[in-house]
C-alpha cells in the first residue's frame, strides 16, 4: 500500500513516529488494514487482538474475520467499531 506509506513517511518527519508499533488504516463499514503484526493472539466476530513487536491493538467490531495475514500484514473484514492500541 503506496498510499500508507507516504503518509508514514509525512509523519515521521513533522514528529517523532515508531514505525516499529502496529500502524493501522481502517474503512468505516469495510474493515481494516495492519502493519507490524507479529501474530494474532485472540480471534472471534466481535474481537481481534494483534500483537506486533512494541504494542498489542484490539479490534472490535461485528462480523469480524482475517482477510489477510502474511509477512506483517493483515487485513480485518467486517464492521470495525472500535480499535485501542496497548503499549507492551
Amino acid at each position: 500500500m503506496r498510499m500508507f506509506s507516504e503518509i508514514l513517511k509525512q509523519l515521521s518527519a513533522e514528529g517523532d513516529l515508531e514505525t516499529s508499533r502496529v500502524q493501522y488504516s481502517v474503512v468505516d463499514g469495510k474493515g481494516g488494514y495492519f502493519q507490524n503484526v507479529k501474530r494474532i493472539l485472540e480471534f472471534s466476530q466481535t474481537k481481534i487482538v494483534l500483537q506486533g513487536k512494541k504494542s498489542k491493538v484490539t479490534v472490535e467490531g461485528e462480523g469480524l474475520s482475517v482477510g489477510k495475514y502474511f509477512g506483517g500484514d493483515a487485513t480485518v473484514l467486517g464492521n470495525i467499531i472500535r480499535v485501542e492500541r496497548e503499549t507492551c
